[in-house]
């Protein structure tokens, strides 16, 4: 089936992802790999990048998926909202082998570094919106755009964890401190509903 053959490709380059860096990495390669022609690989991809691209996006939506399934319960929208906090301030997508994130070789590729970070702000922002619009039934938080909060919210935790950008930053508790009163004025929460973005994990 056509769809296997697509499946086949994807699977193949994540492999190969996980071993090379992305410019060692040809179609002849990816086609040999998953054991069909060069020009199946073309019938599905107009080229190699588009590929990566869609290796990447398949990796983060899994790794999402996986780890906020065992939050849709009846835990408040702050709960929901620490769990996806901390999941991206400790990069817990990036405990399975399954998610390709960690094993990438992003720095070498700095078109697919902002590709990543493209994709987990089109993946977690609607996950962050819904529970923005949760709070707001609770009464816990406000936010008159859930939808642009969600982005910008997204947008500045992934750029402040981007290690490219701030490699070992010692001051990084102290900004996750500032943001965390910023969430808590914009958001009209509770002083110190966002205190978990920087103090210390138990």
């Amino acid at each position: 089936m056509k769809s296997d053959k697509k499946e086949r490709i994807l699977n193949a380059t994540e492999q190969l992802m996980c071993v090379m860096p992305d410019r060692d990495i040809s179609v002849n390669l990816i086609a040999k790999k998953a054991g069909i022609g060069k020009g199946s690989v073309y019938y599905y991809f107009e080229s190699k990048e588009e590929i990566l691209y869609a290796v990447i996006e398949r990796c983060y939506k899994k790794a999402i998926h996986e780890y906020f399934g065992g939050i849709q319960s009846e835990a408040s929208a702050l709960e929901k909202i620490k769990v996806l906090f901390q999941s991206m301030i400790k990069n817990e997508f990036h405990d399975n082998q399954k998610n390709l994130i960690r094993t990438l070789h992003l720095h070498e590729s700095m078109l697919l570094h902002n590709q990543m970070k493209l994709v987990a702000i089109q993946e977690l922002s609607p996950i962050l919106e819904g529970l923005l619009r949760q709070g707001e039934k609770e009464g816990m938080i406000h936010s008159e755009t859930p939808k642009e909060s969600a982005e910008m919210i997204v947008a500045v935790i992934t750029f402040f964890l981007d290690n490219t950008v701030f490699p070992d930053d010692p001051s990084m508790g102290i900004k996750l401190k500032i943001f965390s009163n910023v969430l808590d004025t914009c958001l009209h929460a509770v002083p110190g509903s966002f205190d978990f973005l920087w103090e210390p994990r138990k």
